[in-house]
């Protein structure tokens, strides 16, 4: 049967850029190898009576305009908003962030310095976002390419020289600076840099001191969540709650949806799309959109004979490597923390066990000397406290997600063998800021770095589809002459992470390739 357009991988970029297609009439199937469409947005049943997203866990950075235009609350998505958005324990103390003024007056009772440069560090962050909030749902421009991406070249600078040139200065420090420079900047107080530091190495394997992190940091302050900007929430039901939604979506439209088929090829004819190949059958299409990561649509599906030599040798430089280790696990009871507020609402939160910058920075340099970290870096969620459907009574879901683990061990070593004693090792690290944690853990799902490659298809274990480096951003993602969607074949396009914007769970990808590909007779 022939197709408008194939879309390879049932991930929430996938399945966003297959309804806009669909919507503007486009005939549109979707091939995923798993049984069920999410790619690494599902939930699952880890142990009999508890269910938790597997992979990602928290919702900010779906875009609204992908939420209203795919109807997602009629089709059954409901978000709640974490009473607390953020609970940082360190030895003899404890910091939270959150809404109505928690933030400032928790940065107060450690540094009234602090709590002063607060206003002015949240108002220059607030005013470089909003700059940068334009680009999410724009295609970049392509180096090399037509009037339109000439047109969107101008249209990019415009937007930047109408922000003002402190704007500019600002903007210029967050994509070539570390984090730590920045936070340097504004606060004094180390417990304080840490709870805004820590954006800046999740999903990041580098030191908050390296060139560069200031951009993860800004990347993950660009969400909202139920209206609110710059707020987290819960999906209830976890994350497989939004691309069940999609997908729902996505049939209403017309969309078809193959599962438990693995696309093996792509059918290519003097140098235009016109078909693949899945579970030994041919499909024809003369347009494909992949939401695979880039080193798999071009290094695995793709003869190589079929690419520009420089375009391959490229590819095969991207970097993708995200030092994420993550895990759920299963609790007979909520976690009690040394230090802490009164009540449960701080349990809502992303639970931060990484209390400085430095101990940030020891965390990825001990990893990059024994492949995993010496004392890890923790975000726990418990889910549960939100959503009573994800556990039995009385009982509790966390989700932790765990940074600076190699995906290469070196020297032989395999995650096979190492990825329990890193599990060991993360749970009794929470246990030293929240004693008799260990001993409430009923049953656990591990997710090495490995194990995000081989399940989810996350190259590197890279969370975020390729580093996001200067290098691999805007119109050089992956590639700088492919940066817009289309790849170096005719009627091949891209609409995964692996583009720009960039990673999370966004939908802004899908969003932009669909563009392009409507414009593309």
């Amino acid at each position: 049967m022939n197709y408008d357009v194939i879309v390879i991988g049932g991930g929430h970029n996938g399945l966003t850029c297959a309804h806009y297609l669909a919507k503007a009439g486009r005939k549109v199937l979707v091939l995923e190898r798993h049984s069920d469409v999410g790619g690494a947005a599902i939930t699952e049943e880890f142990h009999p009576g508890f269910r938790n997203s597997v992979a990602s866990y928290t919702v900010s950075l779906l875009q609204p305009k992908v939420i209203d235009d795919m109807e997602l609350a009629r089709h059954g998505l409901k978000v709640v908003l974490r009473k607390v958005d953020n609970y940082l324990p360190y030895q003899g103390g404890y910091l939270l962030a959150g809404r109505n003024g928690l933030t400032k007056s928790e940065i107060a009772r450690h540094s009234a310095k602090d709590a002063a440069n607060y206003e002015r560090y949240e108002a220059r962050l607030d005013k470089v976002v909003g700059v940068l909030k334009q680009f999410l749902l724009t295609p970049p421009p392509n180096a090399g390419g037509g009037l339109s991406d000439i047109w969107a070249a101008l249209k990019s600078g415009r937007i930047a020289q109408k922000a003002g040139l402190e704007v500019q200065r600002d903007l210029l420090d967050f994509f070539a600076k570390s984090a730590a420079e920045i936070l340097d900047r504004y606060f004094e107080n180390d417990v304080v840099k840490a709870l805004f530091g820590f954006d800046a190495i999740v999903g990041h394997f580098a030191s908050p001191h390296e060139p560069g992190s200031a951009y993860v940091l800004l990347h993950h302050v660009f969400g909202e969540a139920d209206g609110v900007a710059g707020a987290w929430g819960h999906a209830i039901g976890g994350m497989g709650a939004i691309t069940q939604a999609m997908k729902s979506a996505c049939l209403e439209a017309g969309v078809t949806i193959k599962t438990d088929i693995e696309v093996s090829q792509l059918v290519i004819e003097n140098n235009k799309i016109s078909g693949v190949i899945a579970g030994g059958e041919t499909y024809q299409t003369r347009k494909i959109a992949s939401s695979v990561h880039p080193k798999i649509l071009y290094e695995r599906l793709i003869d190589p004979l079929h690419l520009p030599h420089d375009f391959s040798w490229r590819i095969g430089g991207y970097k993708s490597h995200s030092g994420t280790f993550r895990m759920n696990v299963a609790l007979s009871e909520l976690p009690r923390f040394t230090h802490a507020p009164k009540g449960d609402d701080y349990l809502t939160s992303g639970i931060i066990i990484a209390p400085s910058l430095d101990y940030m920075d020891k965390a990825w340099r001990s990893a990059c000397d024994k492949g995993w970290s010496d004392a890890p870096i923790v975000e726990m969620l418990i889910p549960s406290t939100l959503d009573d459907s994800l556990a039995p009574d009385g009982q509790h879901v966390a989700s932790l997600f765990c940074q600076q683990f190699k995906f290469d061990l070196g020297d032989g070593r395999s995650w096979d063998d190492e990825r329990e004693s890193a599990a060991d090792h993360i749970i009794n690290t929470v246990d030293q800021y929240s004693p008799g944690f260990a001993k409430s853990v009923i049953s656990r799902q591990i997710n090495s770095p490995l194990d995000l490659e081989r399940r989810f298809g996350l190259v590197g274990g890279d969370i975020f589809h390729g580093c996001m480096g200067l290098d691999q951003l805007f119109s050089a993602r992956p590639v700088l002459g492919h940066g817009a969607y289309k790849g170096p074949i005719k009627g091949l396009y891209m609409c995964g992470s692996g583009t720009h914007p960039g990673g999370g769970v966004t939908g802004a990808p899908g969003h932009n390739a669909a563009r392009i590909i409507l414009k593309n007779p």
